[in-house]
């Protein structure tokens, strides 16, 4: 493994500007995800890094070495993309085997069977090794593409949302799969994805992106406690944080127009809380409730204990405590 530098690399499309001025370390054995919606830049860094893309301006080193005009081949990367991209004639083991017997790598056959094996039994597909492709099932076949690019030991994983075309059982395996490989190899994975979860499931940081530019990178507990602006706040916390006019709780600051508030910034109390809101819909989870609430005309989103009792129409007190404070800008503002 290695570590990756990425040095204040911008891309354009055309009038698009797809990447702004990023930089970033992915340390040696780290693991980075990308989080952000379509079009935030993530899938252009990766294959910038890859070499599928050459930057317009900037540089990428890995290991030290300066790699920027190094084709893709050279660069000792790889890719695991959000469609399998299986070879559908071939088994699993083939699949598997493909890289390592390319002409620039030409392994001996023994070597190249003990890391297909290893890699497979890793991935807990060893009983599939001959089986094509074809009869794999959805999650077999993510294995697989990523299993092609475990045995070859590369410098840097790049993966783009490998797992968002599994249903949600299987993501949530094929997450814990993952994290416990990447910490068995120690291997340095760049991860892309627009889920939250399997960002701060997986990261040991996480790069939030919007419109090209890395708005804030730092540990999952960092960016969800002190995100810089109210876009990183939007991007982590289920539900989503609430964003409200300044004006309907006492105390912001003077600076302040927007206060964001999650789910343990808001107290519900039946009476003496900070301002009044009214019950409009309660989804009931087993554990929990979301609870929607109108306040003032603003709907806010919280969660309830499932043995709360609310009905459409209630009126409750909600109690702030400890929120997050936005300027006009949208920037973070002290307390």
């Amino acid at each position: 493994m290695a570590e990756v530098e990425i040095g204040a690399v911008s891309k354009a499309f055309g009038n698009t500007q797809a990447v702004v001025d990023l930089s970033l370390t992915i340390g040696d054995g780290e693991f980075v995800a990308l989080l952000g919606p379509t079009g935030a830049g993530k899938t252009t860094t990766l294959r910038l890094v890859a070499g599928l893309e050459a930057p317009d301006s900037g540089s990428v080193r890995i290991d030290g070495r300066d790699v920027t005009s190094d084709a893709p081949a050279d660069r000792d990367v790889a890719f695991v993309f959000q469609q399998y991209s299986l070879y559908p004639h071939l088994t699993v083991f083939e699949n598997m085997a493909f890289a390592l017997r390319a002409p620039t790598r030409r392994l001996p056959e023994a070597e190249i069977r003990a890391k297909v094996e290893q890699v497979a039994r890793l991935l807990h597909i060893e009983a599939k090794l001959h089986s094509k492709a074809t009869q794999l099932s959805g999650g077999q076949m993510q294995r697989v593409a990523i299993g092609r690019a475990l045995v070859r030991s590369p410098s840097i994983y790049l993966m783009d949302e490998p797992l968002s075309s599994l249903d949600a059982k299987l993501r949530g395996e094929m997450r814990l799969e993952l994290k416990r490989i990447q910490i068995d190899l120690g291997a340095t994975i760049l991860y892309v994805t627009h889920d939250q979860t399997e960002a701060m499931t997986m990261a040991s940081r996480i790069g939030v992106m919007e419109a090209g530019r890395l708005m804030q990178i730092g540990t999952p507990r960092e960016i969800y406690e002190n995100p810089v602006n109210a876009h990183v706040a939007a991007r982590l916390g289920q539900p989503m944080i609430n964003l409200l006019p300044a004006g309907l709780f006492a105390g912001a600051p003077s600076s302040a127009k927007t206060i964001g508030a999650r789910t343990e910034h808001l107290a519900i109390t039946r009476n003496g809380g900070d301002v009044s809101a009214t019950v409009t819909r309660v989804e009931h989870l087993g554990d929990q409730s979301h609870l929607h609430l109108d306040l003032g005309g603003q709907p806010v989103v919280t969660l309830a204990e499932s043995e709360i009792t609310l009905n459409v129409g209630d009126v409750v007190s909600l109690r702030l405590n400890k929120p997050l404070f936005f300027d006009a800008a949208g920037r973070r503002v002290a307390a």
